[in-house]
């Protein structure tokens, strides 16, 4: 039996699911999840990260990884940890850069955090047996300095979703359509007393199945939502928001720093950003399950404000673009064609998907988290 044929018996006999309990099964099913059986990463596979446009990305940010540890007083032993390395394309960037400073390597005990048995071998066939593997950050040991990095992982973590109606919030759930299929629904937040349960998408009032209201939702909804029209949708991820609060509480303990780097959102908006990727094609998530990979944008407002809460110093958030300019990445760009002319017009492509404004460059956004007494080069401005 399919994942997408699980999930439809389980609904049918227990009622809907929220928005994360299905993300998370799709991409995290020990028997079929996507990334416990499937992830394919590059142009043969279902989506590029930026690592795999080109190696200036990762060279900066050891670049920047190295002018941070000098920062920290160059200890003599720190945690360099990357959560979420994909195929272990950044580790093996950013550690070749490592060379030009041998103390930083020296002092370096990398730690990969991943969850997905296919990756690791991937990781391992590129990195070697030198990283050491755990599934969860808590899993890495305190007691000393951390410098961390995330590329396309808060995008991994789920969010519920929430939408306007006519009458107040109500919250997006997956149930059975009138033809068996996954549909979209929603759950009243605070049911009519006579009942309420789910509603189809569009609000006709149709019955999908009944279910409970689900508990605390204010904390997830903007104070300013009665000025949305019917129909907005509201995204709040406690997933990102709890990771960042336990990078934050890590860095506060033992110091240094942490760098997010995805897709997603740097003021706080309305949107509906569920989507499943195959083939570097969207396609319908409720149809996919468990074949395609499922993101939602990072919610970087709720990420720093996690951080700052928790006693880390966090923001401000830049674009991806502004980040590597920042670095160097059009001086390293020359550099790199000037000693290959054959591949200028391809490392100026590189370039443009990196940092063009229409292509990586405004879409995805940097936030650090940081020790209270650091100032990691870029973000001196850090809070």
């Amino acid at each position: 039996m399919s994942l997408l044929e699980r999930l439809k018996a389980q609904i049918a006999q227990d009622g809907p699911i929220g928005v994360p309990e299905f993300f998370t099964r799709c991409l995290h099913d020990p028997r079929d999840g996507y990334y416990a059986t499937r992830p394919e990463l590059g142009s043969g596979g279902d989506f590029v990260t930026a690592p795999l446009v080109s190696q200036m990305f990762g060279e900066l940010i050891g670049l920047w990884m190295i002018e941070t540890w000098t920062r920290m007083g160059r200890p003599a032993r720190f945690r360099l940890v990357e959560m979420g390395p994909g195929d272990g394309t950044l580790m093996s960037d950013l550690l070749r850069v490592g060379r030009l400073a041998p103390d930083f390597l020296a002092a370096a005990e990398v730690w990969l955090v991943e969850v997905s048995e296919p990756l690791k071998a991937k990781q391992a066939a590129r990195l070697g047996e030198a990283p050491r593997w755990v599934s969860r950050l808590d899993e890495v040991p305190g007691g000393a300095p951390m410098i961390l990095v995330t590329n396309e992982l808060l995008d991994c973590l789920p969010a519920r979703q929430f939408v306007r109606t006519q009458t107040g919030w109500a919250e997006r759930v997956i149930g059975l359509g009138a033809d068996g299929a996954l549909a979209f629904g929603l759950r009243s937040i605070n049911p009519p007393p006579r009942g309420g349960g789910v509603r189809a998408a569009d609000g006709g009032g149709s019955p999908v199945a009944p279910a409970p209201s689900p508990s605390g939702p204010s904390d997830h909804l903007p104070r300013w939502g009665e000025d949305l029209e019917a129909g907005s949708i509201w995204e709040s991820s406690p997933a990102q928001a709890a990771l960042a609060s336990d990078i934050a509480h890590r860095l506060v303990a033992d110091g240094g720093a942490a760098l997010l780097i995805d897709y997603g959102r740097a003021a706080p908006e309305p949107g509906d950003t569920l989507q499943a990727l195959q083939n570097h094609r969207k396609v319908d998530p409720l149809e996919t399950a468990g074949l395609a990979d499922l993101t939602v944008w990072a919610d970087f407002p709720s990420v720093v404000a996690a951080a700052r809460e928790a006693g880390a110093k966090a923001g401000p958030i830049l674009t991806q673009g502004a980040f590597l300019v920042a670095l160097g990445i059009v001086q390293r760009a020359e550099a790199l064609a000037v000693r290959q002319p054959d591949r200028a017009d391809q490392i100026g492509r590189q370039l443009d998907r990196l940092i063009g404004e229409a292509q990586m460059g405004d879409l995805f956004k940097v936030a650090c988290l940081c020790a209270p007494d650091l100032s990691p080069p870029l973000f001196e401005d850090a809070t």
